[in-house]
């Protein structure tokens, strides 16, 4: 089995403004960075369907579903917040990211891919159920960590964030859900300011300070992330795989370096393979910096596929 990676057109199509940073050519960098280091002839290609409500309202209020699209517009640009728009394409690019969450759990489920990416936006990790929030619509991850587990019967998922910002929606949908165990790091204080005011029992937060490097991030997976996962024996793993703690990104001041990103991936996916079958799905979040972003996600990617080097 190989690594699926799952996209489509209609994420290139959600365009929040010219000089947002969360654009299209975040997908095109992907790409041809996955491209020029030759893996991507080893990945099994999918396009993402749209999700359908009933995916949806696992992790987000219907009537909220129901206001996103009643609120997309027919032409020009609507701010759902002062980070977050939409334009005639959004909507159907949220259902697609969504969707690839869907159908990146089934492959994974049903043994027809050993594991998965999703390179699909507007990331997911700050929508919260009822609001969305930081670029982001619906939570991606949540939708599909709920599948993971009202449909394939899972008993225990975990979600690991290495985005520089807090994942507060996750945090928000999951938070005491014993099903669920979330373990991240972020840079603290910083956007959206949460993430350390007395956190649910499953949250395994490790706030870090402008400036981390990559020791630090190692020192929160070895302290806290690796004994939290070990103890919680998760079935499947996902990932809110979020690149902009790079030091290249100036969206935010953490240090990390592309090695990091291998470096995170190995350890989780250790875990992975002793607990969950190495069942993996990776939702892309953050990340800004185009060139940072496509080869700290190729080092993410050579690693679920098992490639060297």
């Amino acid at each position: 089995m190989s690594t699926a990676f799952i996209t489509h057109a209609d994420c290139l199509k959600h365009d929040m403004g010219h000089g947002h940073p969360e654009q299209p050519a975040r997908l095109t960098a992907i790409e041809d960075q996955l491209i020029a280091s030759g893996v991507e002839q080893y990945l099994q290609r999918h396009d993402a369907p749209l999700a359908l409500d009933e995916h949806l309202a696992r992790a987000h209020s219907i009537n909220y579903v129901h206001a996103v699209r009643e609120f997309s517009p027919v032409d020009g640009i609507v701010h759902l917040d002062p980070d977050t728009a939409m334009n005639p394409h959004s909507f159907s690019a949220a259902l697609r990211a969504a969707g690839a969450a869907v159908l990146a759990t089934d492959l994974v489920i049903t043994g027809k891919a050993a594991n998965a990416f999703c390179a699909v936006r507007p990331p997911g990790h700050h929508a919260c159920r009822s609001r969305p929030m930081g670029f982001c619509i619906f939570n991606n991850v949540a939708v599909a960590a709920l599948h993971a587990l009202e449909v394939h019967g899972l008993d225990r998922v975990a979600i690991v964030d290495f985005d520089v910002h807090h994942g507060n929606g996750t945090e928000d949908i999951f938070s005491n859900d014993e099903r669920a165990l979330m373990a991240s790091i972020f840079q603290h204080p910083y956007y959206p300011y949460s993430g350390t005011e007395d956190p649910a029992g499953n949250m395994y937060n490790v706030p870090l300070a402008g400036g981390t490097g990559g020791q630090g991030l190692r020192a929160a997976v070895e302290k806290v992330w690796l004994p939290a996962l070990e103890r919680f024996k998760p079935e499947m793993v996902f990932f809110s795989a979020g690149f902009d703690a790079h030091e290249e990104d100036d969206m935010a001041g953490l240090r990390f370096r592309d090695a990091d990103y291998r470096w995170v991936t190995e350890q989780v996916k250790a875990v992975a393979d002793r607990y969950a079958k190495g069942r993996m799905v990776s939702m892309l979040e953050g990340g800004y910096a185009l060139s940072a972003l496509g080869r700290s996600v190729v080092q993410h990617v050579r690693v679920l596929a098992g490639l060297n080097g």
